[in-house]
């Protein structure tokens, strides 16, 4: 089992990527550090206080993350994505609150969990990068590994023509993060916009009450999957991006990786948060301890069967 600190602005995709991981069985979700992105911090607090108490976790812990980008530029939400509050037509209820921890549970999260925990970034990288910055090289060097959602390597991007939007929301924090630490796997939009799930397959997944989280599915992933029809007409549901996220962990064997250093463009121009990698033939780059894992390919069937497994877990 992986023990899983989740770092996320919930957003659509976040909060099916948190579904995802507290009813999958080969993860421990430790800790969930809630940042702007998707929407305000405080709002993305509300959306996970919501989805734990759904899911009877009230024990995970909520840290308190970012609420803008380290260059200090005013944060651009998505409500035609995600909807006003972050979960397309759904409002959780004003009296969800739930208990914000200060954000050094962090370190004791690592500390207690020490060469035994992944973290998991599926939002902006401010909050990551603001835990290297407190704690260092000798806190971060504990964790075992850090999956990251972002980038666009070779494809266009989804907020610019080169960029996407986590690495481009705080282009800073993300060049740091690739720059500075260990043992990163990066899943780009290269492989997350073809991890798409059709309208029959969520049908297939809310067809009976499996879980507390059922009831939620099918209308935000309507949401979602309208939002994303204006953008590509031709789509024949909504690319998952950070549930796949979660899925590259606990399937390794069915994700393809390339090994190269990759860093993100922090100027301040048309290029900003464009990702960048050596993929030249005849790269002769070394790798290092500090060389990143860049998905490429994967196994579309066993993305859609072990989500759908995931998703009709029942749990009392």
């Amino acid at each position: 089992m992986h023990n899983v600190l989740l770092f996320c602005d919930p957003g659509i995709d976040d909060s099916l990527a948190i579904m995802y991981a507290l009813l999958n069985p080969k993860i421990n979700v430790v800790g969930i550090v809630s940042s702007y992105g998707n929407v305000p911090q405080k709002q993305a607090i509300q959306n996970v206080s919501y989805l734990l108490k759904l899911a009877g976790r009230e024990d995970i812990p909520i840290i308190g993350g970012a609420k803008s980008p380290l260059s200090g530029e005013i944060a651009v939400f998505y409500p035609e994505i995600h909807g006003e509050e972050g979960l397309g037509p759904i409002r959780p209820p004003e009296t969800i609150e739930g208990e914000v921890v200060n954000f050094d549970e962090i370190f004791k999260i690592i500390d207690s969990y020490a060469d035994n925990l992944v973290i998991l970034d599926v939002g902006r990288s401010t909050s990551l990068a603001i835990a290297f910055l407190l704690g260092g090289q000798e806190k971060l060097r504990k964790v075992k590994a850090i999956y990251c959602m972002g980038g666009a390597f070779l494809v266009p991007g989804n907020v610019t023509p080169v960029a996407e939007a986590n690495f481009h929301g705080d282009a800073i924090a993300a060049n740091l993060v690739l720059n500075k630490l260990n043992h990163i796997y990066i899943t780009p939009l290269n492989v997350t916009n073809h991890a798409v799930i059709t309208p029959e397959t969520i049908q297939k997944i809310t067809s009976q009450s499996f879980n507390a989280f059922t009831h939620l599915i099918k209308p935000i992933f309507d949401y979602y999957t309208t939002a994303y029809k204006k953008l590509n007409p031709g789509l024949s549901g909504s690319p998952l991006h950070d549930v796949f996220t979660v899925f590259a962990l606990v399937n390794p064997e069915q994700v393809r990786y390339i090994e190269r250093q990759a860093s993100v463009s922090i100027n301040f121009d048309n290029t900003k948060g464009e990702s960048i990698a050596d993929f030249r033939a005849n790269s002769s780059e070394q790798a290092t301890e500090n060389t990143d894992h860049i998905a490429i390919s994967f196994n579309y069937k066993a993305f859609v069967k072990d989500f759908v497994t995931v998703m009709t877990t029942r749990y009392i």
